[in-house]
């Protein structure tokens, strides 16, 4: 016979609940506090994991909460797929903070560990999840896990280990979109990880609201963040010169599935665009640099080079007039917010966030849909205007500035610390409950 929980039980649990999330609603309502202002100096436990398997635009937001959180004295230990994550970006923020900072390879895959798989046939992402789980299970208890999802779905286990452990846990979704559905099996645990968590972290409300539908279910305890950008926050002035020759910057990783590289060239193939002025320079590095340049060749587009990645990203806007990004699906593009930063126009897809910084022809151009024909649209209307580049560029560096913030990784940080906080409140509040 199944037990049933009394009707006094069941209302002080729904009570604790509603009490709980109307605390964590009003701690990220709560206005961003300044370095200098009072928030408890309470050492915290918090860990960091992310889902993506190498460096990216995706990462930028958590690695720099974690060298802040870090600076600041609390506990932090990172996890990451592969010791390459850290060669570079994320071991200089980490060194930079001033404190001593856990680096933690739970899911690197030794040469035991792929022994080990060989022998019980387990999955590579398996025990990268194995390994993940004993380090919860060794450690003293976090008082936040903090999971980043390069998409929308790609913590699931990792949220569920946190709830078979009874770990507090938050998602940063850096990306959802259209092209990536889960089967029907997926579902419930993908509505349990977003359930369980105290807080959902989305960097469009696009990628929000499009989460909601594919879960078909809404999410009270979400808000929409802004990454880090790589550019001076100092409005620049300068122009690149040689406005007889045209320059675009297409910044993405090459991987012509989400960033659609292959549809520009397409475009870029068209007779109209062979006599125009125009270069084209992709930075980034993927998996397709070299079919990407062969169909650059075999298509006949001369016009384009391939410049691979660039540390300064910066500098990129010293000689290039404003950023091409054809993109099928996004969050919110990295590479527009500084782009617009250093007073460069965009001209991108109007896909995830996109619309939500770019007004169309005031501070940049959408396209109206991510196809070759929409692309082509989009970049006639912008060359047409050409010798306006320079004015709507200005225009979108004053807009950028008003609609994210100046430090967001500092923003994050003290929601994390906001949300532990009043987690801590509540729990206090049930402690002495229990005893009265």
């Amino acid at each position: 016979m199944r037990l049933q929980p009394d009707a006094g039980s069941v209302t002080t649990e729904s009570t604790a609940a509603a009490r709980l999330n109307s605390r964590l609603i009003a701690a990220h309502r709560s206005p961003p506090v300044q370095a200098s202002d009072s928030l408890p100096r309470v050492r915290q436990r918090i860990i960091f994991v992310t889902s993506c398997k190498g460096w990216g635009g995706s990462e930028e937001l958590w690695a720099n909460a974690a060298a802040r959180l870090a600076k600041e004295g609390h506990a932090v230990t990172v996890c990451v797929w592969s010791p390459p994550m850290s060669s570079l970006r994320l071991r200089r923020l980490l060194s930079a903070s001033g404190s001593v900072v856990r680096l933690a390879w739970p899911l690197t895959l030794s040469g035991s560990s792929r022994i080990i798989g060989r022998i019980f046939r387990l999955p590579r992402a398996a025990l990268g999840l194995i390994r993940f789980w004993l380090l919860l299970c060794t450690v003293r208890r976090p008082d936040l896990v903090v999971i980043s999802q390069g998409v929308n779905f790609d913590g699931v286990y990792l949220a569920w280990i946190c709830r078979r452990l009874g770990l507090p846990y938050v998602l940063v979704i850096q990306k959802a979109s259209e092209w990536y559905w889960n089967p029907d099996w997926m579902l419930r645990h993908q509505r349990a990880a977003y359930s369980g968590a105290l807080h959902s972290y989305f960097v469009s409300r696009h990628n929000l609201r499009l989460t909601e539908e594919q879960l078909g279910l809404a999410l009270p305890l979400a808000s929409v963040v802004r990454n880090p950008f790589l550019v001076s926050w100092d409005q620049r002035a300068d122009w690149p010169s040689g406005e007889d020759s045209w320059r675009l910057a297409c910044v993405a990783r090459l991987y012509p599935l989400e960033k659609g590289q292959d549809m520009l060239l397409r475009v870029l193939a068209r007779e109209k665009w062979r006599g125009r002025k125009l270069t084209v320079t992709f930075f980034g590095v993927g998996p397709f640099r070299q079919s990407l340049e062969s169909m650059a060749a075999f298509l006949g587009v001369i016009r384009v080079r391939f410049h691979g990645f660039i540390e300064d990203t910066a500098s990129i806007w010293n000689d290039h007039h404003g950023l091409i990004l054809p993109s099928r699906c996004e969050g919110l593009p990295l590479v527009v917010v500084e782009a617009m930063l250093s007073g460069r126009l965009p001209i991108v897809t109007d896909v995830a966030g996109n619309r939500e910084v770019i007004e169309d022809g005031e501070t940049g151009f959408l396209a109206g849909g991510a196809n070759e024909n929409a692309l082509d649209d989009v970049m006639e209307r912008a060359w047409q205007r050409r010798a306006e580049w320079k004015l709507i560029g200005q225009r979108a560096a004053v807009s950028i500035r008003s609609r994210i913030p100046r430090d967001p990784a500092g923003v994050f940080s003290d929601k994390l610390l906001r949300l532990i906080a009043a987690r801590s409140v509540d729990r206090g509040a049930d402690r002495v409950a229990e005893r009265v």
